[in-house]
């Protein structure tokens, strides 16, 4: 049998390949030094009384503030929003791919950038959007660092809020002393988001929301990433969880589709952000 050192780099190496689902894979306009160019993260915007609320977007983990967000931003952009967008959890020596640190310190980050973002747009509450560890994370901003104040929905795309097992690869950490020490030391969000986790243990004690904030979740059930799909479903007041596919049978989106391309979802998301004026998600609403 082989030594137990010899087998935690492949595990890692596994654990850390479908974790990569946990990022918009789509790294190359990025690295080609390409920028928003439908007027996003442009700080001069001003709100409109139809959107007074700027909407912040937070990446996954493996993601970028560009990367992530080619599709929605412009979907949101169109629409009237101010949209922003953020790099958090950076690790040296490692460009493009963020998203990686400690969740407590990507929570820091956010609450600074959201403070950058009402100050320039003179808005007093802003609306977040997160994809994956992007819309979990945020929750600690909201229950730990004084964002309840500041936000007044958030809205989670397929977001890892109880944590997962990557459809059941973490149920062996504990068969292989050492390998939570290593994804603990490198790469520390991912150790964050298995269920189980102090940071989540802390963050779901006591209930999943805090008052004053509207929580809106999307999931998919072809979701292979955040596993098993529900866990990304919070309980409490303000809350409103919602399967692509009791929308529309038809929408196949996994976990990185759900965010980077489905405009049912987008639908869905421009809905939450403005319930007021939302109209019904059907499949129809990839047209839109």
């Amino acid at each position: 049998m082989l030594p137990w050192s010899r087998l935690l780099r492949p595990l890692t190496a596994l654990l850390l390949t479908a974790a990569i689902a946990l990022l918009p894979a789509a790294t190359t306009a990025h690295a080609a030094g390409a920028r928003p160019s439908a007027g996003w993260n442009d700080y001069t915007c001003e709100p409109s009384a139809a959107h007074p609320r700027p909407v912040v977007l937070v990446h996954g983990t493996f993601g970028n503030s560009v990367d992530n967000w080619l599709g929605l931003a412009p979907y949101l952009k169109n629409r009237g929003y101010c949209v922003f967008s953020l790099d958090y959890g950076q690790l040296p020596g490692v460009p493009l791919f963020h998203g990686l640190g400690p969740v407590e310190k990507s929570a820091e980050q956010l609450a600074t950038y959201v403070d950058k973002v009402l100050t320039a747009t003179g808005a007093a509450e802003t609306d977040i959007v997160g994809h994956s560890q992007g819309g979990m994370m945020p929750r600690y901003y909201l229950k730990f660092l004084g964002g309840a104040a500041k936000v007044n929905a958030l809205v989670g795309i397929a977001p890892s809020n109880h944590g997962t097992t990557l459809s059941g690869l973490t149920n062996l950490l504990p068969y292989f002393p050492g390998i939570g020490d290593l994804l603990n030391e490198h790469t520390p969000a991912l150790a964050d988001q298995v269920v189980g986790s102090d940071v989540l243990t802390k963050l779901n004690a006591g209930g999943d929301t805090v008052p004053g904030v509207r929580y809106t979740v999307l999931a998919t059930k072809y979701d292979e990433v955040v596993t098993p799909y529900r866990s990304q479903f919070l309980s409490g007041p303000g809350v409103r969880n919602v399967l692509l596919q009791d929308l529309c049978p038809l929408d196949f989106s996994e976990h990185l589709a759900i965010g980077l391309f489905d405009r049912i979802a987008f639908h869905e998301v421009a809905g939450a952000l403005d319930p007021a004026h939302a109209t019904p998600t059907t499949c129809a609403s990839v047209f839109g």
